[in-house]
């Protein structure tokens, strides 16, 4: 491939990163199931496409579909058939990058479709757990983890996931006894181009995160299973307004009905946040901006959708799901869970 080749790819890839599709939507969503059944928790979901969607679960399990949801392969992991892959993220439909949670943490990655699949990254530190990873082109990705040594863990690599270099540990955030990450739907964490990066904690605090600050959240906060699960940025493309729009989703875990500061949006770049007239129904795993008005999220006791740019919700379903995603390029909308379940989006 010659460095011309090469330069016009990146561009591509940094052209699809960058935007979000300008979507015309109905006012009336609805949740159509695709698959259910496969023995896999999944909590990694991309969707490079309208055709392409990855999964990643429980028990070594990744599956891919290349007809928009309508058939599935699935695969283990061999070596990993104990290993829980919580995020993944696939630039086509043979490369991709899951992380497998816990000591010892991995990174892996396949070119072929995942017929095979190579470590990038292996940490056998005691208490190791990844969480979640991001990618703001597809060069350049992060991973954050739970704290070690009292800083939370962070990884970057910059040449497609082949190799990944630990953040240094004085350069880490600290973080309180009892705050940490979840590793809920692989959506906690948001990486920029310019380096910089937004991680979403929860347990004993919940904070906004990022290289040189952190913001409280007014998540409740009464015991380790509280907190911020999940955020979103809205980037219209306007330099002047990019990044301002953002929310965050979460609750109590153990309350999965609780509707108690479950959710909270700003339109100012995070410096300040309001809470919804209408919150979500429920604790929510997961949150994914489709236009600057139109939001949905997810958790274990079913599925919002705001019109509003999240100052009210309407519960679209009471199917429990853990991760929801919209295509990268492209409008179309998946959500995954439990028992393989996957579903899409249908408007009407």
């Amino acid at each position: 491939m010659t460095f011309l080749t090469r330069t016009r790819l990146l561009l591509f890839f940094l052209f699809i990163f960058s935007i979000r599709p300008a979507l015309s939507l109905a006012q009336n969503p609805s949740v159509v199931m695709l698959t259910s059944g496969t023995k896999t928790s999944l909590r990694g979901l991309c969707v490079v496409n309208d055709n392409i969607i990855w999964v990643s679960g429980s028990h070594g399990m990744v599956g891919k579909s290349l007809n928009s949801g309508k058939n599935w392969n699935w695969m283990t992991v061999k070596g990993f058939e104990q290993k829980e892959f919580r995020d993944i993220e696939a630039f086509d439909a043979n490369t991709a990058i899951i992380i497998a949670i816990d000591s010892p943490a991995y990174i892996l990655k396949t070119v072929d479709g995942g017929s095979t699949w190579k470590v990038v990254y292996e940490n056998k530190t005691p208490g190791m757990f990844l969480d979640a990873m991001d990618f703001s082109d597809v060069m350049n990705g992060i991973v954050v983890g739970d704290p070690t040594g009292n800083k939370a863990f962070l990884a970057y690599t910059s040449d497609n996931g082949n190799t990944w270099k630990e953040i240094q540990h004085e350069k880490r955030p600290a973080m309180d006894t009892g705050e940490a990450f979840f590793a809920a739907s692989g959506t906690n964490i948001k990486f920029f181009r310019n380096g910089d990066y937004y991680a979403a904690s929860g347990g004993s605090k919940s904070r906004l995160i990022s290289r040189s600050t952190s913001v409280n959240l007014p998540f409740l906060q009464v015991n380790g299973s509280c907190g911020a699960n999940s955020i979103d940025i809205y980037d219209n493309g306007d330099p002047r307004k990019a990044g301002k729009k953002m929310i965050v989703v979460g609750g109590d875990y153990m309350s999965p009905s609780s509707t108690a500061k479950n959710c909270f949006f700003s339109s100012n770049g995070g410096k300040t946040w309001r809470i919804p007239g209408t919150p979500p129904h429920g604790y929510r795993s997961c949150v994914e901006y489709l236009s600057p008005k139109d939001i949905i999220t997810c958790g274990s006791n079913g599925v919002d959708y705001s019109s509003d740019g999240g100052r009210n919700w309407k519960w679209i379903s009471k199917e429990g799901f853990h991760v929801c995603k919209i295509a990268r390029n492209g409008s179309a909308f998946f959500l995954a869970g439990e028992n393989g379940k996957i579903a899409k989006v249908s408007w009407d």
